[in-house]
């Protein structure tokens, strides 16, 4: 799934290999997929991208927005695009089709579920949009402690456990289930643990943690579980995911869990991230 720092990976490139194209084909719902979020009509998507220059691309939140003039695409979750070179092979199956006038081509393929938006600038009141578009980054100055206080102190927030804080009612949008397992790990905190527990210290810690961890998968290219806009894995080698599990945890060297909670998976070490009592 697309977080924050795939978001940001994604869009550099977009942005590096797609300015300056003019796009002389599109086609969205090639292959109907039933847990794709169109806005709009997605037969008309033709009609409005082609022959459209594209002028940029940026990350927002978990979101890549690329933009063409006044226009934007915006892709999200598990909305995974794909960059092919002049003359490669494409593959049939996808959830938007890209063309440009230099012979390259761009999908857009679904996994599981994800969102795919067509629209003038302005144009999509998405709450999830939105929020990406106020809230601060972790990844900017904006986003200071002073700031993520106000999260942890708000009405609610105490009765939380870490990852319901985290990665719901977009808190802080682009940071998901994904994310925050090394988040919560660097923070030595468990998922259970409620908000409202925490020593000023261990705030503090959830703070660097947050932005620490937010800001290393950024600069290395997003996580080594999802791919980048040219089929590759991404830089940072996560600590807690499916990839790790059965490995020994390389701080105390404890054997990792895996369980499922509030709708997701949860990957701990139970040595260094203690369980919650009661």
């Amino acid at each position: 799934m697309i977080e924050l720092p795939e978001a940001a990976t994604l869009a550099a490139q977009a942005s590096e290999v797609l300015s300056g194209r003019t796009i002389v084909d599109a086609e969205a719902n090639h292959t109907p997929h039933k847990l794709t979020g169109y806005l709009g009509d997605p037969a008309a998507y033709r009609d409005l991208l082609v022959r459209r220059p594209v002028t940029g691309a940026r990350g927002v939140a978990g979101h890549v927005q690329v933009e063409a003039e006044d226009l934007r695409l915006v892709l999200n979750d598990g909305a995974n695009p794909r960059w092919y070179a002049p003359g490669d092979p494409v593959p049939e199956r996808h959830q938007l089709r890209l063309a440009f006038d230099d012979g390259s081509t761009v999908l857009v393929t679904v996994a599981m579920y994800g969102g795919i938006q067509v629209f003038h600038d302005g144009g999509c009141e998405n709450p999830y949009y939105r929020a990406a578009l106020d809230k601060p980054s972790p990844l900017t100055p904006a986003f200071d402690s002073a700031w993520f206080a106000g999260l942890l102190d708000a009405p609610g927030a105490a009765r939380l456990p870490a990852k319901a804080f985290l990665a719901t009612e977009q808190r802080i949008p682009g940071l998901g289930n994904g994310a925050l397992q090394d988040i919560l790990w660097t923070a030595r905190l468990h998922p259970r643990r409620k908000v409202g527990s925490l020593s000023d210290a261990e705030r503090g810690a959830l703070f660097d943690a947050v932005v620490g961890t937010l800001r290393a998968m950024t600069d290395a290219g997003g996580r080594n579980t999802e791919r980048d806009l040219f089929g590759r894995p991404g830089g940072y080698a996560t600590v807690m995911s499916r990839t790790t599990l059965e490995l020994p945890c390389p701080r105390c060297g404890g054997r990792r869990t895996k369980e499922a909670y509030l709708g997701g998976a949860v990957y701990v070490c139970p040595g260094c991230q203690v369980p919650p009592q009661g």
